[in-house]
């Protein structure tokens, strides 16, 4: 039996009314996309942006408080701070990626000997399988599916402060078996 449609669009986001919010996705989807495209300059990660932005919407519906704002003003709020996250991600790539090539370029010499991809993540994969489940679970949900801290939280089910102490010590513990196996190569 499907859920009447409300004509009160405030009301019915709140009341978490299905129709209301596809009746909300038509009417302020088109803008949530053009200020996440001019953020962002990528159509696909503005696509992404507004699906992500609708759907927090949905989940966050009982938070929302009509008396406190439209509900443009409400997902605009919503699209700012996940523009936010998508930038912030986009930093964590960069960084990841300048940090292992530097990583890489102190391991030089076993790219001259033939070594390909396969092996270095066939390591990493051991590598994270040595860590506890907590941290494996934040390091692959940060770094292949690529997700926020705030997002590994939502996902999880567990407090913010302990994603972030997860994912500290994981990166701390592969940083120093890196390092551990670099050395242990050099004196070969």
């Amino acid at each position: 039996m499907s859920t009447p449609v409300t004509t009160d669009p405030a009301g019915g986001l709140a009341g978490g009314d299905e129709a209301t919010l596809t009746a909300a996705y038509r009417r302020w989807g088109p803008l949530v996309h053009v200020l996440a495209q001019r953020a962002l300059g990528d159509s696909r990660e503005a696509e992404d942006v507004t699906q992500q932005v609708f759907l927090a919407a949905w989940r966050g519906r009982a938070a929302y408080r009509p008396e406190l704002g439209s509900p443009g003003a409400w997902l605009t709020g919503i699209t700012r701070h996940r523009i936010a996250d998508a930038l912030a991600a986009r930093t964590r790539r960069a960084a990841l990626v300048e940090g292992a090539g530097a990583q890489y370029a102190t391991l030089d010499h076993r790219a001259a000997e033939g070594m390909d991809s396969a092996v270095d993540r066939t390591l990493m994969a051991q590598e994270l399988a040595r860590l506890t489940a907590a941290q494996r679970t934040v390091l692959r949900l940060a770094f292949y599916e690529d997700l926020t801290h705030p997002q590994i939280a939502e996902r999880t089910g567990w407090p913010l402060g302990t994603v972030k102490s997860h994912a500290r010590r994981g990166i701390s513990s592969l940083r120093a078996r890196l390092a551990d196996d670099a050395d242990d190569a050099d004196d070969r």
